[in-house]
């Protein structure tokens, strides 16, 4: 009896946990959404400036409810065209789609700067896919691609900081000398070790955690040129 308690006790207690899992897993599904967590560490709340009714899906659907003028709401992601948040509604808390007319904020051009992040979360998705670097991105956009730098250069200036990630990658040549063999007289190579041959490098330079400048060697089969929107700083 003891052990069955244990196993349903373990049990219960995953069950949210496996729960949180299942709806991130189907909301990460969409290929159209943008998630907070992908471009802001910090949790974001937007104050809705009128009734706003919040839908099932982005494209509208089944009404989950209504939360009223005044109330703050939670930014989750977004399309678009819809933004879906959390929040507190007429009767118990919600979470859905909504029109971002209904919702404001501090800054009077967080609505815009919310498209612009969308656009350059689509390419930076687009690019993280196809194992791509470029010019805007973040270091923490570049490590996805590339990883660990093999070197870093830091140095403070008048607005922050600056520097290089270099990545070098290697070919190893193993080494080999010719041996006789003393009873039947054949020759054979033996291994006598390895070495690092340096087979390409990539320089990534930045400016406040924004890419300003990607150097390639020429055994860089990368394309190069490729250029996107630096992080769009958000106030709200």
């Amino acid at each position: 009896m003891k052990s069955a308690f244990v196993v349903f006790l373990v049990a219960f207690l995953m069950l949210p946990l496996a729960a949180k899992n299942e709806r991130k897993s189907l909301l990460d599904s969409d290929p159209e959404v943008i998630y907070r967590e992908d471009f802001a560490k910090d949790r974001i709340d937007l104050l809705v400036v009128k009734p706003v009714v919040v839908f099932a899906t982005k494209e509208g659907g089944r009404q989950l409810g209504t939360i009223p003028e005044g109330r703050k709401v939670e930014f989750l992601g977004m399309t678009q065209k819809a933004y879906r948040v959390r929040g507190e509604g007429v009767h118990a808390g919600v979470a859905g789609w909504v029109s971002p007319q209904s919702l404001g904020s501090k800054d009077p051009e967080f609505v815009e700067n919310l498209k612009k992040v969308y656009e350059r979360q689509m390419k930076v998705r687009e690019l993280l896919a196809a194992e791509e670097i470029a010019i805007g991105m973040s270091l923490d956009e570049v490590s996805q691609v590339l990883g660990k730098p093999t070197k870093t250069t830091v140095r403070q200036t008048a607005t922050g900081q600056a520097g290089s990630w270099e990545y070098v990658t290697y070919d190893t040549i193993t080494q080999y000398r010719t041996v006789q063999d003393p009873v039947t007289g054949q020759l054979f190579r033996q291994a006598v070790g390895t070495i690092r041959e340096e087979k390409g490098k990539t320089v990534v330079e930045f400016a406040d955690d924004s890419v300003t400048a990607i150097e390639e060697s020429e055994s860089s089969k990368r394309r190069p040129g490729i250029a996107i929107l630096p992080p769009v700083v958000l106030r709200w």
